[in-house]
């Protein structure tokens, strides 16, 4: 890897963050509140959130088994996409390299940072080899993107070659394992001590049922992690994001059932799914999602909108023509997406 300093941009390495009312004391106890130009009244929302979410981090440290000091929570995971680049990018200079088909934010990210997004094609199995990838990069390739369960083929990544991306590359490697509860594969998250180039986002919003409160996660290195805190928002995640976040972390065994329940009906919508006449292939999956290819993608996509059945049509999207993207829902939902395909 090369050395942090040099990968991360000069304006940002030298940057002199927002000093927030709430870091000043830290680590002292406090019961008068003058300093941050709050109501003193309407409790408890007249205060600023802690900025570093810390009781937060606490409770993920022991769910996640990673160092608070490794945790940087966002608003949504889309934060954590958007900030590599404000950190590691020099916008009209500086690259990145990224599997297709993939989730579409990283290339968001990259136009609205002015940043070259360069696209290394899956293969039939919607698989990739760290050598391609690799191949794709030049001297001013910052960063690679790597979505693993991938969205929107739904398939985990080879381990092997994501391993050998990291390995191979001197740069930083971002893997987005916002499915991974859902994946017989084992999360990165323990590769990070060995591997300092390596930031992992993982997200609130899937298995654990909370898209609302939107709270994305970024594990990595604590100099990674640093500058992350550095270039945020002074109070990205509000106070009910944490409150809720909290409660939600208390139980996590209530995410092992959610998983287990969403697994089992995986599997039966998709054995519903493969015997209707207008299905032609499922791929494989590793999400709480699978992709299917039908018989005529946009038809179908408008027929079960005008049914009030939404779903994604992933027609456009590279080797996804006359695709679908079925998100598993309730048993309920999922037995009328059925019967209004049975009726198409």
């Amino acid at each position: 890897m090369i050395s942090l300093e040099k990968l991360v941009r000069p304006n940002i390495w030298s940057l002199a963050p927002y000093s927030s009312a709430r870091d000043e004391y830290s680590g002292k106890e406090a019961h008068v509140f003058l300093d941050a130009n709050e109501n003193p009244y309407n409790t408890p929302y007249n205060r600023y959130p802690d900025p570093l979410q810390r009781e937060v981090k606490s409770a993920l440290k022991k769910v996640k088994g990673v160092p608070e000091e490794n945790i940087f929570l966002g608003n949504g995971s889309d934060e954590a996409i958007d900030l590599p680049y404000r950190i590691f990018c020099n916008p009209g200079q500086d690259n990145v390299v990224a599997i297709a088909p993939t989730y579409g934010m990283y290339k968001v990210c990259a136009d609205i940072n002015n940043v070259e997004y360069r696209q290394v094609l899956l293969n039939d199995s919607f698989d990739f080899k760290a050598a391609d990838v690799l191949a794709a990069c030049d001297e001013h390739t910052k960063i690679i993107w790597l979505c693993s369960p991938n969205n929107p083929t739904g398939n985990s990544l080879s381990r092997d070659e994501i391993l050998k991306t990291i390995e191979g590359f001197e740069g930083i490697v971002i893997v987005d394992e916002a499915y991974i509860d859902f994946s017989q594969q084992m999360s990165l998250r323990q590769e990070l001590p060995t591997h300092p180039n390596l930031i992992i986002l993982q997200t609130m919003s899937k298995a654990w049922g909370s898209a609302a409160i939107r709270l994305g996660m970024a594990f990595a290195s604590k100099e990674i992690i640093n500058i992350y805190n550095k270039v945020k928002y002074p109070y990205n995640v509000n106070q009910l994001t944490q409150l809720q976040a909290l409660e939600m972390l208390k139980d996590p065994f209530e995410v092992d059932k959610y998983v287990k329940i969403l697994l089992a009906e995986r599997t039966r919508l998709m054995q519903a799914f493969q015997e209707l006449p207008i299905c032609e292939q499922i791929y494989k999956t590793d999400a709480n999602f699978f992709l299917a290819r039908v018989t005529d993608a946009n038809a179908i996509y408008n027929y079960l909108v005008d049914r009030g059945v939404i779903v994604r049509n992933r027609h456009k999207v590279q080797l996804c023509q006359n695709c679908l993207r079925i998100t598993i829902g309730t048993r309920t939902e999922n037995n009328e997406l059925l019967s209004a395909l049975r009726q198409y």
